[in-house]
């Protein structure tokens, strides 16, 4: 008998299809790292004599080994050897003499670098001329507070014969000679806290300033008739060990000496801190160095 067929049914309202299947998942970008960076032989040359002279097993006034011994003991051409030494040199590690006692020498360290270091940044605009100047100002500030503090009669004596020649220059109207007394008074004044980095500071942004400034006099022939008796106030204070009155001096003086050098937009132009000091400037105006002072 045949089976009969079952009777259709209208679709339900109320019913729902089911879900569809979900798709298959995006599949994520591939993982992906970065090449190793291999250091260059030479800077692994220049790493490897850091690294003993933070150990202390190298010390200022060591001389290397010989370059052919060292270029074996390290696995390196002679060739690549001498380009990180003379990177070194650069840098002011190493000094690299000539001659049958020459070689490579571990250098004391010289401070001076940071002069090189500022410059730069002052060329690539990294730094203004105003910030140097509003940085020296408050460096100074520091400076002249803790050498309140710390000085000795040593640095009293140093800075008095200092302001002994400056006005000795003023008299003779040596003014160009009286800018150089004013930079070494600045590093005598930093010497005198016992601080070598506050020190190496003060000399690095000291030595740019003092661009502007032989600059302003050699041009101009500007000077300021007072300096000599302030810095005699100053030194008093120093002696005294009265921090505020010390640095409340040296503001004021600062503050004149801003003054002078912004009226002349040309003399705080960055060109003039990039520019070598001329010695021979002071001969043409008619200013004569003696020769302890150049």
């Amino acid at each position: 008998m045949a089976n009969k067929s079952s009777p259709h049914r209208s679709p339900d309202p109320r019913r729902r299809d089911p879900a569809p299947l979900p798709r298959a998942a995006v599949s994520p970008a591939p993982l992906r790292f970065q090449p190793i960076q291999v250091r260059r032989t030479f800077d692994e040359i220049c790493g490897r004599i850091r690294e003993q002279l933070a150990l202390g097993v190298l010390k200022p006034g060591d001389k290397l080994p010989r370059e052919r011994d060292l270029a074996e003991q390290l696995g390196v051409s002679r060739n690549v050897l001498r380009e990180a030494l003379r990177s070194l040199e650069m840098a002011g590690l190493l000094r690299l003499q000539k001659g049958v006692k020459g070689g490579a020498f571990i250098q004391a360290g010289d401070m001076s670098r940071m002069n090189d270091v500022m410059r730069d940044m002052l060329s690539l605009g990294a730094i203004s001329v105003r910030e140097l100047s509003e940085g020296r100002i408050q460096i100074l500030d520091l400076v002249v507070r803790l050498a309140c503090e710390r000085a000795q009669a040593a640095d009293f004596q140093a800075l008095e014969a200092n302001i002994e020649r400056s006005d000795f220059a003023t008299r003779e109207g040596r003014l160009l000679d009286r800018v150089e007394c004013s930079r070494e008074f600045y590093k005598l004044l930093a010497a005198a806290t016992g601080n070598k980095v506050m020190a190496m500071i003060m000399d690095s942004v000291t030595e740019i300033h003092m661009r502007f400034v032989y600059a302003k006099v050699a041009s101009s022939g500007v000077s300021m008739p007072q300096l000599v008796e302030k810095r005699r106030q100053f030194l008093s204070a120093l002696r005294a060990r009265d921090a505020s009155a010390a640095a409340r001096l040296m503001q004021a003086h600062l503050e004149s000496v801003q003054r002078m050098l912004e009226s002349d937009p040309e003399a705080m132009s960055p060109h003039v801190a990039l520019s070598e000091m001329q010695p021979d400037a002071g001969r043409r105006a008619g200013w004569h160095a003696p020769a302890k002072l150049r």
